[in-house]
């Protein structure tokens, strides 16, 4: 018997009397789920409900906008992670409205997989200015702080999106509409980050909180403890991913965060500030700031600035409030071939893994 049948067949033998609300916070998670059909194995009472786990699906508007902006304007030589490519902005119809149309309108847009690919760029750009736009959690902000703690190209700059993901959790949880009963904690973030940054969802909050994996076993599991802990009434952190995250996480991935970037506020887009939640250049690295070496493009009329595209209800899947086949435009006009927000886009974005996963509204769970 297999290690996922084991922990399904495990979770059936819990008697759960009505339904429990389990959030799932990756974005990969959420692809491991739906792609395995984890949803309909489970019994009907325990509902899995996609969390805030997709960068690309919270990134600020005005600063794809200024990454679009410096491209169209010849500023920059813009290198962005694929997924961004394709993320509208709001402006009108006839404007160009991503990178992937900036690119097709002339300006230098790279795609780049990795950080690395940056700093090749600029070294090849005789002297040109190249821009870095560093979208992304701990997992992809810990690799560009490397980037950055080993030594920038003089013509190579930053242009900051990173975001943590604890405090959109934390935002989530004391929100007076909060109906959640456990938490599904991030394995990557963790094991960046350490374990010991989820422990704050079972003291402060007494929900359970289990780390997972990424196979359906490791999810398995993590559901089961999370039910356990909830039949229970003794909420607690239960790592269900030992073979990766580790005690304090990774030590030099957080030193390199630390010794490269400060924590603020900062936007997310169509839900707003939120507090301890925004990686920001430290002032040692201001050379290297795409902020202060090039013009804020965002003028303060522009229309709908940093709010999601009409209809779009993106936010409200982000946290949870709605499931992705309940959003307004979902399958039509928005799908992965013509996204209308920015959750149909990402690999990691609940909308686009549900439609590849073959939800359509009228199969839609309840």
């Amino acid at each position: 018997m297999s290690d996922a049948r084991l922990w399904l067949e495990r979770i059936r033998a819990l008697p759960i009397a009505g339904e429990i609300r389990i959030m799932n916070v990756c974005g990969g998670h959420e692809r491991s789920i739906s792609m395995a059909g984890l949803r309909t194995a489970l019994p009907p009472a325990i509902r899995l409900i996609p969390g805030p786990g997709c960068p690309v699906c919270i990134c600020p508007e005005e600063d794809i906008y200024q990454a679009i902006q410096l491209g169209l304007r010849g500023d920059a030589i813009v290198a962005s992670f694929g997924d961004m490519l394709r993320v509208p902005v709001n402006v009108g119809r006839q404007a160009v409205r991503s990178l992937e149309q900036a690119k097709a309108a002339g300006a230098d847009i790279r795609p780049i997989a990795s950080p690395i690919e940056a700093r090749m760029i600029a070294e090849a750009a005789d002297g040109k200015p190249v821009v870095l736009f560093a979208v992304g959690f701990e997992t992809t902000m810990a690799p560009i702080a490397a980037l950055m703690a080993e030594g920038l190209p003089d013509n190579l700059y930053i242009l900051c999106s990173g975001r943590l993901t604890w405090p959109a959790v934390k935002l989530l949880l004391d929100s007076e509409e909060c109906m959640l009963d456990a938490l599904v904690a991030p394995g990557h973030v963790a094991t960046v980050m350490g374990p010991e940054e989820w422990a704050f969802v079972a003291e402060d909050y007494r929900l359970p909180v289990a780390i997972a994996g990424f196979t359906s076993a490791s999810l398995l599991q993590a559901i089961h403890s999370a039910l356990v802990q909830w039949r229970e009434g003794a909420p607690r952190l239960d790592n269900c991913y030992p073979e990766v995250v580790r005690p304090l996480g990774n030590p030099k991935a957080r030193d390199f965060l630390d010794r490269c970037f400060e924590v603020s506020a900062g936007n997310w887009r169509g839900i707003g500030p939120i507090a301890e939640s925004a990686y920001v250049l430290k002032p040692e690295f201001a050379a290297h700031d795409a902020r202060r070496h090039f013009s804020d493009y965002n003028a303060a009329d522009r229309s709908h600035a940093g709010e999601m595209p009409a209809g779009c209800d993106c936010a409200r899947v982000v946290l949870g409030k709605i499931q992705p086949a309940d959003c307004r435009i979902y399958g039509q006009p928005c799908t992965p071939r013509t996204p209308v927000g920015p959750c149909m886009v990402s690999d990691e974005g609940a909308c686009r893994i549900w439609w590849a996963a073959g939800v359509r509204k009228d199969t839609a769970a309840a």
